[in-house]
């Protein structure tokens, strides 16, 4: 195993789409919800041990070389909000480009001719964190610490935040992000004898509520 791969991967800069999605703080900030440093915190631990916990299982299972097909469809079912399917499946697209371009491997080719507009992201990272020579928990912390960055980021644009003051917010996260990322690989090692339906499903329903309402607005600055 390469953690130098790891850095690769979880870096911002890697060419995965995700610098254009604010994991739902551009509805968040419009709606009053994140004014500030408090807020955002509020946030992104609620996101982390929802979104965070189930897309970190995803993309544990997926290194695991669990079936994607299954673990595609268990996304789908986790992810009520057609906005937040159609996000998940363009970022899979765009990160599985990246992937075979970087870890050329026979199972993401599989994975673009099966999903030829995109599987769900966390599932497309974890075949991506295999591909690399890396572990479901190499795997589970990428997918949760980007679900918490992209709003940390995306904060510091929408309400010009300290940058200082945002990547505060993340390090103070760091303990809960381990337990998170535990629960996952926990779940994420139980579907080779329960199947899918041993990973998380646990419910964010105004994420999803504010990414319909996001999606119809006529002018954003993030994706989702």
């Amino acid at each position: 195993m390469s953690r130098a791969a790891l850095l690769v991967l979880a870096d911002g800069r890697f060419p995965a789409g995700g610098h254009a999605h604010s994991g739902g703080a551009e509805a968040a900030v419009r709606a009053g919800r994140i004014t500030g440093v408090p807020d955002l915190a509020d946030f992104c631990r609620g996101r982390l041990h929802t979104a965070g916990l189930v897309a970190a299982a995803l993309a544990g299972a997926a290194a695991l070389g669990r079936d994607p097909v299954e673990l595609d469809a268990a996304a789908d079912a986790r992810t009520p909000s057609p906005a937040l399917r159609l996000a998940a499946r363009k970022l899979g697209r765009q990160l599985v480009r990246a992937a075979r371009a970087t870890w050329p491997a026979p199972e993401l080719d599989a994975l673009a001719r099966e999903f030829p507009k995109g599987a769900h992201q966390p599932v497309v990272l974890g075949l991506t964190a295999r591909a690399a020579g890396l572990g479901p928990e190499e795997a589970a912390y990428c997918a949760a610490y980007e679900c918490v960055s992209g709003p940390a980021t995306a904060t510091v644009r929408l309400l010009s935040l300290d940058p200082f003051d945002a990547t505060a917010v993340l390090a103070r996260l760091a303990p809960e992000l381990d337990q998170v990322v535990e629960r996952a690989v926990a779940a994420a090692r139980r579907v080779a004898t329960e199947g899918a339906d041993a990973l998380p499903a646990c419910s964010a329903p105004l994420l999803e509520i504010a990414a319909e309402a996001h999606a119809a607005w006529p002018v954003r600055l993030f994706a989702s």
